[in-house]
């Protein structure tokens, strides 16, 4: 197996681990394409100040996904997982 399947691989399995790790990373880069195309047409914004805008915008949305997919996390551990070891018992 090659170093690219390997890393394909294990990218693939965090990604079924935290499914909104790839959610943050699309929207990071989205919200950073936009801004960059966005930049032509910023006016009298000094581009430092357009600059910090775009960084803001995409660690917002970075964080976001992040704490979205710590509460599914904490979902699927706390709620649904004793749901089927209830379930479990019940059928014995």
């Amino acid at each position: 197996m090659s170093t690219y399947e390997e890393n394909e691989s294990k990218f693939m399995r965090k990604a079924k681990e935290n499914p909104f790790v790839p959610v943050g990373m699309a929207g990071f880069f989205a919200i950073v394409g936009y801004r960059l195309m966005k930049m032509k047409s910023r006016g009298d914004t000094k581009m430092s100040v357009h600059l910090i805008h775009m960084r803001v915008a995409a660690q917002g949305f970075v964080v976001g996904a992040m704490t979205l997919g710590v509460v599914y996390s904490m979902y699927k551990e706390y709620v649904v997982k004793p749901r089927e070891q209830q379930k479990a018992v019940d059928h014995k």
